[in-house]
């Protein structure tokens, strides 16, 4: 099989390539720098002494002004206003998933990536997405908005395996991964603070909403000043900054009133959401009755009703749920962890 493996320097893209170099596939591999930084500069040097002692060709690519375009201003605008954006679901969808897998495509017939998930044939659906073996890895929350048939160019040799797995398997064959540590939450952020990146964002031009009302709910009544929706999010406790009798959670936020609307735990749950730009992994027509919904990344998919509408769902929790983040993911899942669609949460 002649396949390219797209590698970050990282501990799982260079096991997917070295894995299927040992497998006596014939391999290229493709580097794409989404950002223009020493850090990258370094690792580069060590990924391209990699690939020459195993004999396989490294190419290297500049999508850093799409990167830029693509997720990056993007997710400070949804910031902007008053969002909670997903960036690496915007960066598979856009960047791995859409220009790297079309500069892939020039050298090998399938596309490889270090991601934990897996494309399995399934009886009714086909070729489809389903969650990696790892529940703490699975990345196919992430995947959810990346178009089916794009991902059934795809492979993932790592939808079986564990994360510890794969650094045995680098550590005896002698090799180190040129950024052995587990990549940090959002890449183009400093220190995972994005407060202070929309801050610095803010001061070179970028309009975020400034202070307004904070809302009790139950009692509707103005309890203090907010200091810019884009500071909180959905369900936050940690940050509100109220001294209250009782815990005050964020609930929602009016972005057109620029109201934080608070109230104690109790309040807090919800049992319906909306999500639109969606994305049909599986024909609704083939769908199970029973369905899971995954609206955060750290979250046990939950039972759900979905009713589906033009471009956009309605999700009926059987349970009630915290109140989801506009801005993030909603992935949609069978019983068996196939992914059946996602859409970006109203």
């Amino acid at each position: 099989m002649n396949v390219t493996v797209a590698i970050s320097g990282g501990t799982d893209s260079l096991f997917a390539l070295l894995f299927l170099k040992e497998q006596g596939h014939t391999v290229t591999a493709l580097h794409a720098r989404f950002l223009k930084d020493a850090e990258d500069d370094a690792s580069l040097a060590d990924m391209e002494n990699i690939c020459r002692l195993h004999g396989i060709p490294l190419h290297v690519i500049d999508l850093s002004d799409s990167f830029r375009r693509e997720v990056v201003v993007p997710f400070a605008l949804a910031h902007a206003g008053a969002r909670t954006p997903n960036p690496c679901a915007m960066c598979n969808r856009a960047m791995k998933f859409g220009l790297l897998l079309d500069h892939a495509m020039r050298y090998g017939d399938t596309f490889i990536t270090g991601h934990y998930a897996a494309m399995v044939r399934h009886p009714r659906y086909g070729l489809s997405l389903r969650a990696g073996s790892d529940s703490r890895k699975d990345q196919s929350y992430f995947l959810a908005l990346v178009p089916a048939e794009r991902l059934r160019r795809c492979l993932f040799p790592l939808a079986e395996r564990k994360k510890s797995d794969i650094r045995d398997w680098l550590t005896a064959r002698g090799i180190t991964p040129p950024v052995p540590a587990e990549s940090q939450e959002i890449c183009f952020i400093p220190n995972d603070d994005h407060y202070a990146w929309l801050r610095n964002l803010q001061k070179k031009g970028l309009r975020l909403p400034g202070p307004g009302p904070v809302l009790l709910a139950g009692e509707n009544r103005i309890i203090a000043q907010h200091r810019g929706l884009w500071h909180y999010t959905e369900g936050q406790r940690r940050g509100v900054g109220i001294a209250w009798k009782e815990p005050l959670y964020v609930l929602k936020r009016l972005r057109e009133s620029n109201t934080l609307v608070v109230g104690p735990k109790n309040l807090l749950p919800v049992l319906s959401c909306n999500a639109a730009e969606l994305n049909l992994m599986v024909d609704p027509a083939l769908w199970p009755q029973e369905l899971l919904v995954r609206v955060r990344y750290h979250q046990t998919p939950s039972p759900a009703r979905i009713e589906l509408g033009n471009e956009c769902m309605t999700i009926q929790f059987e349970t009630p749920q915290q109140p989801p983040a506009p801005g993030q993911i909603a992935a949609v899942y069978d019983a068996e962890g196939f992914v059946l669609a996602g859409g970006v949460l109203e």
